[in-house]
């Protein structure tokens, strides 16, 4: 898989992981160009960490990552240090994201991607635990991914959907604070 500057990461093999679509990726950081630069970044669900490399190769100063599977950690932590310059920092936590969420207490994140596997069940237990942990900056923002047939965006106390794009069979619902928990 190539990512922003033509750069080639390492992606798991098999079914267990599934990459952003490269158009997908594109149009988020499209979205987001202004704000990546100097960000901090939380990928949950990270896969194979695309987004999170593309993130520090556009000058994010912090990449977290959670994900599950012990191989495709190794695979975030390869890709994370061999796109990650001197002066930006990266993390990758294994386990289940709701448990791992919890060490991430206290800090705070400007740009969050939630991509879980789609027929998931956890979509709402993650989009609370963001609130209750107090996870997304003020100003940040948040994109989760998901097939539109399996699960649809949904309105919680202290976060608003203020968009949704559609991509063929993926579509990703962007978050931010209620005007009230800002």
């Amino acid at each position: 898989m190539r990512i922003y500057g033509n750069r080639q990461i390492k992606t798991l093999a098999g079914e267990l992981t599934r990459p952003t679509l490269a158009k997908v990726r594109e149009a988020i950081f499209n979205i987001w160009q202004g704000q990546v630069q100097g960000c901090r970044w939380l990928d949950l669900c990270a896969g194979s960490g695309s987004m999170g490399a593309e993130a520090l190769c556009r000058g994010a100063v912090q990449a977290v990552g959670i994900e599950k599977n012990p191989r495709a950690c190794r695979i975030i932590n390869e890709n994370w240090e061999k796109v990650a310059k001197d002066d930006q920092t990266f993390q990758v936590l294994k386990g289940d994201v709701l448990k791992r969420m919890e060490s991430l207490g206290g800090d705070r994140f400007d740009l969050i991607y939630f991509d879980p596997p789609y027929a998931a069940k956890f979509y709402q237990p993650v989009l609370e635990k963001v609130i209750a942990l107090d996870l997304l900056n003020s100003n940040g923002e948040m994109a989760v991914e998901y097939d539109p047939k399996l699960w649809q965006p949904i309105e919680l106390e202290g976060l608003e959907k203020f968009k949704d794009k559609n991509y063929g069979k993926t579509a990703i619902a962007f978050y931010q604070l209620s005007e009230n928990e800002k």
